[in-house]
């Protein structure tokens, strides 16, 4: 039985416009493992990170956008050295 998903097709992120230089970014939070981008590959990971994000937005006072990249390409492979 699989673990997870068989194929990241598209992306969601949580992204915001840094206002001194007009940018995007991908926002992040603090896990017990360290910073985390707020990322996933399935709506499950993006209903977990929804108020999350929303916490953002109230600490900043500046809104949070959930965007979608759909388009998979496939530019490298990196193998383990010595394989």
């Amino acid at each position: 039985m699989a673990r997870g998903q068989l194929r990241i097709d598209e992306m969601f992120a949580f992204i915001q416009l840094d206002p001194l230089d007009n940018t995007e970014g991908v926002i992040a939070y603090l896990s017990e493992q360290g910073w985390m981008p707020m990322v996933g590959a399935d709506m499950a990971r993006v209903e977990y990170l929804r108020p999350l994000a929303q916490n953002v937005a109230d600490d900043t006072g500046r809104p949070v956008q959930l965007v979608k990249f759909s388009t998979r390409e496939e530019l490298e492979l990196l193998r383990p050295e010595g394989t």
